[in-house]
């Protein structure tokens, strides 16, 4: 008994998700980092099926079974596992069966935050990319109007016939949109002006703002966590940010003539603690949620929608989100999308700085 207790606490006192299991495949024990991962008690779950801790449609009992018959080790990389708390969670696992001890170990190395800064890596740095183009394109495509509204102006000078200057006024109209348009691609030239930012003062602005536009067209409805501590930023740009998301979500909206539920957007806010933005780890962050219930993102374009001119609009321009992810990103933040039929929420991560931990 005192060696069974040594092996528990030994076990317990890993960083590594343990979970031991008789050779019927009922649990023996899971150590205290298994019981955070996977949300249970172990003691509760001593001597019932590993069912009772989560379940893979894979086969993965028969599995355990098999490697327990034939002694033989295993790994199964990036495995699904429900919950009893209906979670899904992504993991890496190895199996060691013990056949004279009758007992199967599990090591269990959960994936999801690692999926997730893959990801957000992978977005950065193809945004990054996509800048540097854009910026490339856009002094390329900015020099040669520059010269084109010169000779316009020029000509509008020396025709005589004031009916022409109909045709260099549209000229020059038309240089001085596409230039516009190059500037909006490019974003900000300014840094932001950082300080003392209550993000609820923000949400309510640009509700304010959706609301001279639309009456009550669609319904605005909050979800605030008042706790939330006051954010570093520039309030100007984290207004058109969230302004930008929210008209998208607004515009949808109105435009899907089969809305079978009334429209509604919801603005939420909540705290998260230790989070990971790419390789950056903030042990506080602001997380503001904007909500619709509109028809959802095209799932061919969802993982482009922050690149410039693409949109699932047929009115959209296709720089809003290009511009709120730009501005989000001057703040160490970081705006991510979920969207299926009937929910679609883009989810912006501010960092609240170490004096907030």
């Amino acid at each position: 008994m005192v060696e069974q207790a040594n092996f528990r606490q030994i076990l317990d006192s890993l960083i590594t998700a343990v979970i031991v299991l008789e050779d019927d495949l009922s649990i023996a024990h899971i150590n205290a980092s298994a019981e955070m991962l996977l949300s249970v008690s172990g003691e509760q779950l001593v001597g019932k099926p590993i069912q009772e801790c989560f379940f893979e449609t894979d086969g993965t009992p028969m599995s355990l079974s098999e490697a327990l018959r034939e002694n033989r080790n295993f790994t199964k990389r990036k495995a699904r596992w429900s919950l009893h708390s209906h979670q899904e969670i992504t993991v890496d696992y190895s199996v060691t069966p013990s056949p004279e001890m009758g007992k199967i170990i599990l090591e269990v190395q959960p994936l999801d935050r690692l999926l997730r800064i893959s990801r957000e890596e992978a977005l950065l740095s193809s945004q990054e990319t996509s800048r540097n183009l854009i910026r490339s394109m856009a002094h390329e495509i900015k020099n040669p109007l520059g010269g084109i509204r010169g000779a316009a102006q020029l000509l509008s000078r020396e025709l005589q016939d004031e009916d022409l200057d109909e045709y260099t006024r549209i000229i020059i109209d038309e240089t001085d949109r596409l230039r516009n348009l190059v500037d909006r691609m490019l974003g900000p030239r300014t840094l932001p002006k950082n300080e003392e930012t209550n993000i609820h003062e923000v949400l309510e602005h640009v509700a304010a703002v959706i609301k001279a536009e639309i009456g009550g067209a669609v319904k605005l409805r909050r979800d605030y966590d008042p706790s939330i501590p006051e954010v570093l930023g520039d309030k100007e740009m984290l207004i058109q940010a969230t302004l930008n998301i929210v008209r998208n979500a607004v515009q949808a909206l109105m435009e899907n003539s089969n809305q079978e539920k009334p429209p509604e957007v919801k603005l939420s806010t909540r705290v998260q603690r230790r989070y990971t933005i790419g390789r950056a780890h903030f042990p506080l962050v602001a997380r503001i949620g904007i909500e619709d219930n509109g028809p959802g993102i095209p799932p061919e374009i969802i993982e482009d929608i922050f690149f410039p001119m693409i949109t699932g609009r047929a009115e959209g321009t296709g720089l809003g989100l290009a511009i709120s992810q730009n501005l989000i990103g001057q703040h160490n933040g970081l705006i991510e999308c979920e969207s299926e039929p009937g929910r679609t929420e883009f989810a912006i991560y501010l960092p609240l700085g170490n004096h907030y931990a």
